[in-house]
């Protein structure tokens, strides 16, 4: 039948955890965290972003990061993704017990410093270190292009951008490359486009896509992008999530409406 949406198999990352729950104004139990993960894993999800290890005073709903992974027992299949911005962060991760660890790089400057407190150029010489790191401690790695549609200080990004970023990132070798629209602006034309740029540059590399449903637009985004080739897609549990740094930024693709 072919390489059709309806044949193809397609993975789901579980973000709710992190990028659900760093955006809510209630700070939750480290309880209720493992609680949380230990749920979506009960209902069959194999890849769990569980934490961020980014600085707590920034961001205080990740400050119990290293406990939540030390409430965690070790299972064979399952993804514990910690998210980390730069090689503190990373060398938190891998003490804490994370087999898998993501970093962002945001296609706009402006927005990768209000983010991260550092320019694109700096982000990315960051992750090709925490690549070699991760590669060396046996971590999977993996790397995301935020704000690949749009930037709420910047307005668009450019196509041709998120490509250049998307090469250079691809240079630390990551087990796939994830475009995130964070602040809910592309529309499936978009994605489509974008999509086919990078299968055209970086034709052996795995695409995860990480859609926000600001304007409504997230599973119709969604559909668009395993058409365009993407082999992974995040999606949180009830649609909550968001970045406390894009303003009006609402909640990731809902898991179970991307299920049905």
């Amino acid at each position: 039948m072919g390489d059709s949406v309806t044949t193809r198999q397609v993975e789901i990352v579980e973000v709710g955890p992190r990028d659900g729950l760093q955006n809510e104004s209630t700070v939750f139990s480290t309880a209720d965290k493992v609680e949380f993960i230990e749920r979506v894993i009960a209902a069959g999800t194999r890849r769990v972003e569980v934490a961020s290890f980014v600085n707590p005073k920034r961001v205080p709903q990740m400050a119990d990061a290293e406990d939540v992974l030390k409430a965690l027992p070790r299972r064979s299949g399952i993804h514990y993704v910690g998210l980390v911005l730069n090689r503190r962060g990373f060398d938190r991760a891998a003490a804490a017990g994370c087999n898998e660890i993501g970093m962002a790089v945001v296609a706009s400057d402006t927005f990768n410093q209000r983010n991260q407190g550092a320019t694109t150029a700096e982000s990315i010489a960051a992750w090709l270190d925490i690549a070699a790191a991760a590669h060396a401690a046996g971590i999977r790695a993996q790397v995301t292009v935020s704000a690949a549609f749009g930037c709420p200080f910047e307005g668009e990004i450019a196509p041709e951008r998120v490509v250049e970023v998307a090469r250079e990132v691809a240079q630390g070798n990551p087990c796939e490359i994830a475009i995130a629209d964070t602040i809910g602006v592309g529309v499936p034309s978009q994605v489509t486009d974008l999509l086919g740029r990078l299968r055209k540059a970086l034709p052996a590399m795995p695409l995860r896509c990480h859609f926000h449903n600001t304007r409504n637009t997230g599973l119709a985004n969604a559909y668009a992008a395993i058409e365009a080739g993407a082999s992974v897609l995040d999606a949180s549990v009830g649609g909550i999530g968001g970045c406390p740094f894009a303003p009006a930024a609402t909640g990731n693709i809902p898991t179970e409406d991307l299920l049905y």
